[in-house]
């Protein structure tokens, strides 16, 4: 086990942090202070993990570095549990059953619940992924099937008519999906036209730009890097504040079911 950011020896600088954890309800995880975790099955993977159901959440996410040869052939999710992998930097091939993606940044692959996802590098250079897991909510008449793209060729929309807020679903919108992943992207001043107040949960990480988070009213500074956890009922809304790039921020969102007693 090491450090994300590969740091060592002593701070240059007070010991602080920019995380806020409230479990249960929000937390703000920068890269800086999380490890590089050892998990079976990952060959040649530097894992980190973000959201649990430790800190609250009915989903689990993860950093995964795949290093030059890195691979899972043993199988990720299955047997109830759906998965999603997104490719932040570098190449990566992604195979479920018979099917197989060659994926670049962008890309994207959703694995149903049925079915293993496996992938390898084949590349000589590292390649960084964001991986999600979560048991599958089953409904009469509804089966997922496997989805793959590259969000750089998915078309935007304004969001809620919002010019500067670009809204894009990875994910089909129909009801065989008790999930969905999107891309939210605020140009600079862009922000949501209310603070949100509602059941879904989000897994978010922020892929570019930097930003202020209301998190249960609390204003938090966040940028690229960055990983919020949003449970659900937390308040939430963001302003875009950065000046090079926008605020965009890859998240999932449970839907299309209705609550489980």
């Amino acid at each position: 086990m090491g450090y994300k950011t590969n740091e060592m020896g002593y701070p240059t600088d007070l010991l602080a942090s920019r995380a806020v954890i409230e479990r249960g309800n929000f937390a703000i995880i920068p890269p800086n202070g999380l490890v590089k975790n050892v998990l079976p099955g990952f060959d040649n993977c530097e894992m980190t993990i973000l959201a649990t159901p430790k800190l609250g959440a009915t989903f689990v996410d993860y950093v995964c570095n795949v290093l030059p040869g890195g691979k899972n052939d043993q199988g990720f999710g299955g047997n109830g549990i759906e998965t999603f992998i997104y490719v932040m930097t570098g190449e990566l091939t992604v195979s479920v059953g018979q099917e197989t993606f060659s994926l670049a940044a962008g890309g994207y692959v959703y694995c149903p619940p049925t079915e293993k996802l496996r992938f390898v590098n084949h590349s000589s250079v590292a390649t960084e992924t964001f991986l999600y897991k979560k048991k599958y909510q089953p409904a009469e008449g509804y089966e997922p099937y496997v989805v793959s793209g590259n969000s750089n060729e998915v078309e935007g929309e304004a969001y809620e008519g919002m010019t500067d807020v670009n809204f894009k679903n990875l994910l089909p919108t129909d009801l065989n999906f008790d999930m969905n992943f999107h891309i939210l992207a605020f140009d600079t001043g862009g922000s949501h036209g209310y603070i949100e107040t509602h059941y879904q949960e989000h897994g978010a990480l922020l892929l570019s730009g930097e930003g202020m988070y209301n998190l249960d009213n609390n204003w938090v500074p966040v940028k690229k890097g960055d990983y919020i956890f949003m449970g659900a009922y937390n308040l939430q809304a963001c302003y875009s504040v950065g000046r090079n790039a926008p605020l965009s921020y890859l998240y999932s969102k449970d839907c299309n079911r209705d609550v489980e007693l």
